[in-house]
């Protein structure tokens, strides 16, 4: 039977069809699903997924809303997180998926970390959510809590999260069929697990006071994820330090190995890429790069997101913008604040 891909843009589902490089990814274009899967028959409708995804999906029908959810929190999160980049995650958008990301760059290895973060983040939390029936709680610390503390509440199920995350994120790096080389693969899977470790680091207590009138006498804790956005600027402060590998035999096998300081190798906590990005200073269809122009920058910044590198020494055009404000708040007793609105004007600017 011939696969289907509904209302999804022409160059996406090039990506989908054409590509034979290997990566971890391809399942983000979940984010364009719109259908409710609850029948195995909408597994192999749904874009991106390879063989043993799509297993997986007909085995376990209701985590399939869960890792669309996922697919779209890495879309959202991504592009927010490089807002101030000249890189912003536009490449994970059905416009442009496939060139940059299927090269082995740094870019590629965010994306990888990310994704392997999100999915298990989001499968843990909604165990803790009730939205599957799979899973419940995480379990109780087995450490004892200081005074004035108890373990209670619905800690996130981390264990599940990766367990099921895992097993989705790195099916097709797994996959006995040849496609793409070894070192994508090798970096792909170092990546998501560089992700997933960000993810168990991210593992934090979190309480609850109790007391007569706020007093806090006992605090009742559990473990708890933090926010999706958090995780995504570790990676991002992993991203920007990331190492250059090469694929080369160390004793047996070939591995990956820093490829300016070979002696040592590859860290578990840092990102590797393979091969060099483009400066994504201008347009170019065959790296994937949409070029900075018409992108805002800051007049008034040092860093990124400034005019003079967001635009790459090319200047800007200033325009003005009116802004509607919340303006003359006053509190009232009890308990309420009212406010005016203010109307002002802003230049702003773009790149050239």
């Amino acid at each position: 039977m011939k696969q289907t891909f509904p209302s999804l843009p022409l160059c996406l589902l090039t990506f989908l069809l054409m590509s034979q490089q290997c990566t971890g990814i391809r399942w983000l274009a979940l984010s364009q699903t719109t259908q409710h899967i609850n029948k195995t028959q909408h597994c192999k409708t749904l874009p991106g997924l390879v063989s043993s995804q799509a297993q997986l999906c007909r085995s376990n029908l209701e985590l399939m809303q869960t890792i669309i959810q996922a697919a779209r929190e890495v879309k959202k999160v991504c592009q927010k997180t490089f807002a101030d980049m000249r890189w912003n995650c536009s490449s994970i958008d059905a416009s442009k998926f496939l060139p940059d990301l299927e090269r082995g760059t740094r870019e590629s290895a965010f994306l990888h970390a990310l994704s392997a973060a999100a999915i298990s983040h989001t499968i843990a939390q909604a165990c803790t959510s009730g939205d599957l029936r799979l899973c419940s709680c995480g379990p109780i610390p087995g450490e004892i809590p200081e005074p004035g503390y108890r373990w209670g509440g619905c800690a996130d199920n981390l264990h599940y999260g990766l367990l099921m995350g895992s097993k989705f994120s790195d099916a097709p790096m797994k996959m006995k069929k040849k496609s793409g080389s070894n070192a994508n693969k090798l970096m792909h899977l170092h990546n998501s697990e560089v992700g997933r470790q960000a993810l168990r680091d991210a593992l934090v207590m979190k309480c609850k006071c109790h007391g007569v009138s706020g007093s806090c006498s006992i605090r009742t804790c559990w473990r708890g994820l933090q926010d999706l956005k958090d995780i995504a600027m570790d990676l991002k402060t992993k991203y920007l330090s990331a190492t250059k590998v090469v694929h080369r035999p160390m004793g047996t096998r070939k591995q990956l190995v820093p490829k300016d300081i070979d002696i040592r190798p590859v860290r578990e906590n840092e990102l590797v890429y393979l091969q060099s990005s483009p400066d994504y200073c201008t347009k170019n269809d065959k790296f994937g790069s949409f070029g900075t122009q018409d992108r805002q920058c800051n007049k008034t910044s040092s860093g990124s997101d400034s005019c003079d590198l967001m635009c790459c020494g090319r200047g800007y055009n200033p325009y003005s913008e009116r802004v509607v404000e919340r303006c003359h708040c006053k509190y009232h007793w009890c308990c309420y604040v009212t406010c005016k609105k203010c109307e002002r004007t802003v230049e702003k600017y773009v790149c050239k």
